[in-house]
């Protein structure tokens, strides 16, 4: 036992003293094995994905194909969003980036949403599009989130930093189309009304009536749409 505790003083020592890693998925529930719990030992922390051989490797693994294809922008939203991370391309496990390609059809829209784990460097080379990001709570109470915004036109590039809420919308007439890099294998997307509105289990209306100052009723007919995910 003497053992175990030592065992488990070092681990607890070494975790109080790292800092965090960056977080490439959103949670990641450990199951600890009875055999090993007595050792303390079941405390092993995966961020990402396990690793391949490295004999195993081919060329294969870091290769992509078809993000010249245009997405089917036939949804509510009028874009589409073609992702390729760490779920799409294996060989980007580690590395640290990823990118996407984003149709839209005349009027379409990516609606407002962030990426908790990357800041993303968009650039347009179809079409115009209107796109904007807003800050973070001020430290002064007095004043209000700021917004920032620009038409962007073929050849533009706009950057969104990190876990801030931002949005493109399709202003003209025919389809856009754009690619957009990340600073993280695995990005990850919370559309804002999505993840209010549509979550399972429903939010308590109350809350939500509460938090936007507005009637239940309201609230029981947003939740009670369909809200389409834009990856």
């Amino acid at each position: 036992m003497k053992i175990a505790f030592g065992l488990c003083f070092i681990v607890l020592v070494s975790i109080a003293y790292a800092s965090d890693p960056g977080q490439l998925q959103d949670f990641c529930v450990a199951v600890p094995d009875p055999k090993m719990l007595m050792l303390c030992l079941y405390v092993v922390f995966v961020n990402g994905k396990f690793c391949k051989n490295p004999n195993m490797v081919v060329a294969e693994d870091f290769l992509f194909q078809g993000l010249n294809k245009a997405g089917n922008t036939s949804n509510q939203l009028g874009s589409f969003v073609t992702p390729v991370n760490v779920n799409q391309l294996e060989g980007l496990n580690t590395l640290g980036v990823s990118m996407a390609r984003l149709d839209f059809a005349p009027y379409g829209i990516n609606p407002p949403h962030t990426h908790p784990r990357a800041t993303e460097a968009f650039l347009l080379m179809e079409g115009t599009l209107y796109v904007g990001f807003v800050t973070s709570n001020p430290a002064d109470p007095a004043q209000k989130n700021k917004l920032f915004t620009k038409y962007l036109y073929p050849g533009d590039v706009f950057v969104f930093p990190q876990g801030l809420i931002h949005f493109q919308f399709n202003v003209g007439k025919t389809n856009a189309v754009a690619f957009a890099g990340f600073g993280s294998q695995n990005p990850g997307t919370i559309t804002v009304a999505n993840a209010v509105f549509g979550s399972d289990p429903k939010i308590n209306p109350d809350v939500l009536a509460k938090a936007f100052q507005v009637e239940k009723n309201i609230i029981d007919y947003l939740q009670a749409q369909f809200w389409y995910n834009n990856n």
